[in-house]
């Protein structure tokens, strides 16, 4: 399972019980159609519980050689592959990598703090001559369920100039109440997991049993269970091969 397999599988089947987002969806498709008319953004906002989308376009849209419409268009996809097929190749994985870092940090997070966070990005897209431009995307989830499940999220898309070269995906996740960069590269997130808990993870992935891994690493059983247990807690799973799946999506093993 690749990156935004993994991803899609992570947002499609959470739980969404007895939440039912009609009551804030209009407030929340009203903000995405503003964001487009102010900043003349793309604002995509995705219902991740009924798997849809609404696509409301600024006028970013022709520039990018993209449908523009004053009126919002809905999809039967929480996956905008019209604005995917725009984007360079290389750019799409390290943002669906930095989207799935993201969901796995909310979901450690109370509902009251998730707002506060958002992906802040900076992507080469082909404009409408098919030549790649920088664009700036940002991510961020404008609702939460009551069991921890995020439903509805929204995605933007501006003209944007990198302060940096942008040759490779340039992605962060921020607190934007702080100003405080939570992760900006793989070294930061890969910290979520002890080199312990990596090591021993690496093992479970290679097929090794508990009384094995107690074995190779020179620790007791019931250390190793409790090294099990607080990777779970960390990776926000339910069991070692969910674990082991994530991990490996995430580039800490």
């Amino acid at each position: 399972m690749n990156v935004f397999e993994t991803l899609n599988a992570n947002l499609l089947t959470q739980p969404f019980a007895g939440q039912d987002t009609a009551a804030i969806l209009n407030q929340c498709q009203w903000i995405s159609a503003m964001y487009a008319k102010v900043e003349n953004a793309i604002s995509v906002l995705s219902d991740l519980k009924n798997n849809k989308s609404y696509i409301y376009s600024g006028h970013i849209a022709t520039a990018l050689g993209l449908t523009y419409s004053q009126d919002m268009r809905e999809i039967n996809s929480i996956w905008e592959d019209e604005i995917f097929n725009r984007i360079h190749p290389d750019h799409l994985v390290g943002k669906h990598l930095m989207e799935l870092k993201f969901f796995h940090l909310l979901k450690g997070l109370p509902l009251s703090e998730r707002c506060d966070y958002q992906v802040n990005s900076y992507l080469q897209m082909r404009n409408q001559y098919e030549e790649y431009m920088s664009v700036q995307h940002r991510m961020f989830y404008l609702h939460s369920s009551n069991d921890g499940s995020v439903n509805l999220a929204l995605c933007l898309y501006n003209f944007g100039i990198s302060p940096l070269p942008v040759d490779k995906y340039q992605g962060a996740i921020v607190n934007m109440r702080s100003g405080k960069v939570m992760v900006s590269d793989n070294q930061q997130f890969s910290d979520i997991l002890s080199f312990r808990e990596k090591e021993l993870l690496q093992l479970v992935k290679n097929g090794k049993s508990s009384k094995e891994i107690a074995t190779i690493l020179s620790i007791s059983i019931n250390t190793v269970n409790r090294h099990r247990q607080n990777i779970l807690e960390k990776l926000h799973v339910k069991n070692s091969f969910e674990a082991c799946k994530i991990a490996e999506a995430i580039e800490l093993l």
